[in-house]
């Protein structure tokens, strides 16, 4: 399998939501219950240099992007996670090497920290992001409902060795 990371374009956008909907319909990779209409969507908060998509062919594999966590100035290098794997490909590699790509390309855009926030269920997701470096900051106690029930999220973090270290 040869597996091209590139940069996600509008083009991409039915086979990035067919995606987005099959981890929905997993309840345990979001809280969302419906992918969002369009591209622009979709994509208007997330660094566009940091949404990736893996692709094979002209087939997506699966998708990253990273999202600021606040547009305060103090927190400009810090962003928020989001990765999903088609369900076909899952155990391939794909989500580490997207990731590996990921936390490069957020160094290159000055972000010193990166958050994921995992369902507790969702372990393949956990382990992923443990290989990669992240590390377990708390559970998230009954942080929200999906279906009308209370779900705990881990909350894990990964601090560049390259940006902001002095």
């Amino acid at each position: 399998m040869t597996v091209n990371i590139r940069k996600v374009s509008e083009s991409d956008w039915q086979q990035v939501k067919d995606i987005y909907e099959l981890g929905i319909e997993t309840k345990i990779a979001t809280f969302e219950t419906i992918a969002p209409a369009t591209f622009e969507e979709w994509l208007k908060n997330a660094n566009p240099e940091c949404s990736l998509v893996a692709e094979e062919g002209s087939n997506i594999l699966g998708w990253c992007k990273l999202t600021p966590v606040s547009s305060r100035q103090v927190y400009l290098g810090v962003g928020e996670i989001s990765i999903y794997i088609h369900p076909t490909v899952t155990g391939k590699g794909i989500g580490n090497k997207l990731l590996q790509t990921l936390i490069n390309k957020s160094e290159e855009e000055g972000f010193w920290t990166l958050e994921a926030k995992i369902f507790l269920e969702n372990e393949a997701s956990i382990q992923l992001h443990k290989k990669n470096g992240f590390k377990v900051v708390g559970i998230r106690e009954k942080i929200g409902k999906r279906d009308g029930v209370w779900k705990d999220n881990i909350f894990l973090e990964r601090r560049s060795s390259l940006v902001g270290t002095n």
